[in-house]
């Protein structure tokens, strides 16, 4: 969970608020120059407060740090940071790499070896190579976030900067670019790490979790929506996977659309009450799988007197035949657009 204070922290700026964060860099004892932590956590592409969790748990913090000054990192403490940081990235455990970190530094520090040359330590055999190669394959150069970030914070199960990211990209690129450009390429790399090597499914839950939690907050409340009537969204019968609603949800919510979230695996029955209750003017169903969407499932979804339009609305229904009543939609950013024009356009018919 995340702190209030901690949810409005950007990951380049202090949660503390503290002046010191802010001082330029100042030498330390041996002359050399520190950055505060807010510079470290920049240069690392991390939050300020997973310097703090490390430092008190596995002991890298700044080594000249004194209780009740700030912390200043100097060039061989954040070497130190970086040795960890790439361990974590081969997919050692948090205390591993931070003992692989401590343990170059000091003998680098004697004199004795290069860091380069040190072993770093062994990850199982299935976690061999960087998977972050899979989400760097899917980067876009130019006028979208870049995943790379996301994947590294994925990684080391840092749940507070993967917000930050998502946050901070939401506004600055959108919706439906920061999950076609950041999200999924960090999401196809957990499940293709899983299809191959069986693993990372801890990953998956989590990054689940912190896009869920970051598309909720970006949800803003619509009491004056352009539709003068909702769109319903709900996965199949059947069907689990309601993280793409969500995402959906927010977009529509950003341009001033009113929904209705029925979320996974509506029975139905319970649809066809909803439509029946609501009148929607649309109704955006999910399947992930194809098990999940059929012919038989949009049959069941009664007709209203005023007029409906279903979006069927993900992979699994590619495979399915589509009624004059049905359009697929696969693409998120042309889900909006679609969407969008569909439901203003049936209430500007309606005046």
């Amino acid at each position: 969970m995340v702190t209030k204070s901690e949810q409005a922290t950007p990951s380049g700026s202090t949660d503390s608020g503290s002046p010191g964060e802010s001082e330029p860099d100042e030498p330390d004892e041996s002359g050399e120059p520190t950055l505060p932590v807010a510079a470290v956590a920049r240069r690392l592409g991390i939050a300020p407060s997973t310097l703090r969790t490390w430092d008190r748990r596995y002991g890298v913090g700044p080594s000249g740090h004194t209780t009740g000054s700030h912390r200043r990192y100097a060039p061989s403490d954040i070497a130190r940071l970086e040795l960890m940081q790439r361990a974590l990235l081969k997919g050692a455990a948090p205390a591993e790499a931070a003992d692989y970190a401590r343990r170059v530094s000091a003998e680098t520090a004697a004199g004795r070896t290069q860091p380069e040359r040190q072993a770093e330590p062994a990850a199982p055999a299935d976690q061999d190579g960087d998977w972050l190669s899979d989400i760097a394959d899917q980067a876009r150069s130019q006028g979208s976030p870049d995943p790379r970030g996301l994947g590294r914070a994925a990684l080391a199960m840092d749940d507070e900067s993967m917000q930050v990211m998502i946050a901070e990209a939401i506004e600055g690129y959108g919706v439906a670019a920061t999950w076609d450009s950041m999200i999924r390429p960090v999401l196809s790399a957990v499940s293709n790490r899983w299809v191959h090597a069986g693993d990372c499914v801890e990953l998956e839950h989590l990054v689940d979790e912190c896009v869920l939690a970051a598309m909720i907050r970006a949800t803003p409340l619509v009491p004056a929506p352009r539709n003068a009537r909702p769109i319903l969204l709900c996965c199949a019968p059947g069907e689990r996977h309601s993280l793409p609603l969500y995402v959906l949800r927010a977009a529509l919510a950003r341009r001033g659309l009113g929904t209705r979230m029925l979320g996974a695996a509506l029975p139905a029955a319970s649809l066809a009450a909803a439509v029946r209750r609501t009148a929607p003017a649309a109704v955006a169903l999910w399947a992930q799988v194809a098990a999940n969407g059929g012919a038989d499932v949009i049959e069941q979804i009664p007709r209203t007197r005023q007029h409906m339009r279903i979006f069927a609305c993900g992979p699994g229904w590619f495979d399915t035949d589509m009624t004059g009543r049905v359009e697929h939609l696969d693409d998120l950013a042309g889900a909006v657009d679609r969407i969008e024009s569909v439901v203003l356009g049936e209430a500007d018919s309606s005046r």
